[in-house]
């Protein structure tokens, strides 16, 4: 797989992603903060896209509308995500094309992970990673990131730190998990999917971020994502 975005752009785009309760949202807040103040134009989004049209089956989805994760199945699922995704592609090659830094958080790599995760039999797994690439990066032709960061939570420590958000507005009233982060077994498929993709896919980077069965400084975890994006920046 190529770093290069499907785009002929000046500007630069790094994927923010990984298992659920791992402080994917700060750590973007982080970096753009820093990035501002290194005098670079930067731009963030954030997938799904809750509140936006293109993410209201995604909602359904994760609110339990459709069934469970596994009664849903990965490719139907993806489908959903893929395109919340393309609904964003102009906006993100116009940012790109304008010589911005963009930021997402999550993006492709949710789906292999996530969906990836349904799937136990290796193989079928590594075919689903294919189809997966292929449905977004060729079919819909969004931008590639030219880096892939994968922040790396045990599911244990994941609910502990889920439980701890603040109300989401795309859960229905009473609910503080989605279909994913309550089922123990997914978010352990999940982890075992996304450290699947970093050994198949050499342009991802992942990074561990717990130590002594406790997250690590979220300053920490920003450290290394800073010292992993350094050399890349124009």
């Amino acid at each position: 797989m190529s770093h290069t975005s499907n785009t002929k752009s000046k500007g630069l785009f790094i994927m923010l992603e990984g298992t659920d309760g791992s402080g994917k949202t700060l750590q973007t807040e982080l970096l753009q903060k820093r990035l501002l103040k290194e005098g670079y134009n930067v731009e963030q989004i954030s997938f799904p896209q809750y509140g936006e049209k293109s993410a209201a089956l995604v909602e359904d989805y994760l609110n339990g509308t459709f069934g469970t994760a596994d009664e849903v199945g990965p490719y139907r699922a993806s489908v959903l995500y893929a395109v919340d995704r393309y609904a964003a592609k102009a906006k993100i090659e116009g940012w790109l094309a304008a010589g911005n830094i963009v930021i997402a958080n999550r993006y492709v790599a949710s789906n292999m992970g996530h969906q990836g995760g349904k799937i136990s039999d290796p193989e079928e797994r590594q075919k689903y990673f294919d189809w997966n690439y292929h449905l977004e990066y060729t079919i819909f032709d969004i931008p590639r990131p030219d880096i892939n960061i994968i922040l790396h939570v045990t599911p244990e420590i994941s609910q502990r730190l889920v439980d701890k958000k603040d109300e989401r507005t795309y859960l229905t009233e009473g609910k503080t998990r989605d279909i994913h982060e309550d089922d123990l077994t997914h978010l352990k498929n999940a982890e075992q999917a996304y450290l699947d993709i970093a050994k198949k896919f050499p342009e991802f980077f992942l990074i561990e971020c717990v130590e002594a069965n406790d997250i690590l400084p979220a300053n920490t975890i920003h450290e290394t994502i800073w010292n992993i994006l350094a050399p890349k920046l124009p």
